[in-house]
């Protein structure tokens, strides 16, 4: 069944978004988190943008997730904004199953160093990029669509049949209306498979609109 990922929390004002108010309002809601990580002065930050000092420690984002729920229950999507951060993250994750949460959209050099050293990493294609990059090493795939609905639906069961991941992004990332998309994959059914992540704007609303 699809799983939430809430883009940079659940906010509720865009100057919410990747703090810890928005971050500790999706766990709470029981949803899982995509957030963006970045470092400075050598320490990992919650930051989508240039780091300036200000933002949350990645040591303090993983400080809000609630100890009295399973890891699994809450998975988070490291969206890594900068390169040569493997060895950090390695470490900051390593208390967590790796089924709890996977890293995505490095560059293909350093997507290739979360693999080698057996972090879970997703692959990405989009309407630009339209064969994955090391998708037999990559636990999952990262589906984006930057100007359109681009997404085959018939080649994401494909994915899933070949053991991978699937997170697909919402329309509304991208300042698209998610309900034509929404009702595509509401009919096709593939959100009724294992495996299906939807990162969103709107999670309490994707929830509603899928019944769950």
């Amino acid at each position: 069944m699809i799983r939430f990922l809430a883009h940079r929390g659940h906010w509720e004002a865009a100057e919410e978004r990747n703090t810890s108010a928005a971050l500790r309002r999706a766990f709470v809601g029981g949803f899982g988190v995509e957030t963006d990580v970045r470092d400075h002065c050598g320490e990992l930050v919650i930051a989508h943008d240039k780091p300036n000092g200000t933002e949350l420690s990645f040591a303090d984002f993983l400080g809000l997730l609630p100890s009295d729920v399973p890891a699994d229950a809450l998975p988070l999507a490291i969206n890594v904004k900068a390169d040569g951060l493997a060895a950090d993250v390695a470490t900051a994750m390593s208390g967590r199953p790796a089924g709890s949460w996977f890293a995505f959209d490095m560059s293909v050099p350093d997507l290739l160093a979360y693999v080698r050293i057996g972090l879970p990493a997703y692959t990405r294609v989009s309407e630009y990029e339209t064969d994955p990059v090391a998708l037999e090493a990559c636990r999952g795939i990262w589906v984006d669509a930057f100007n359109r609905d681009w997404m085959d639906f018939a080649r994401l069961h494909a994915f899933l049949d070949r053991g991978k991941g699937i997170a697909l992004v919402s329309p509304e990332l991208h300042r698209r209306d998610p309900q034509d998309f929404w009702d595509k994959l509401r009919s096709d059914g593939l959100w009724r498979r294992s495996g299906v992540f939807l990162c969103t704007d709107f999670p309490t609303k994707a929830q509603t609109f899928f019944g769950l």
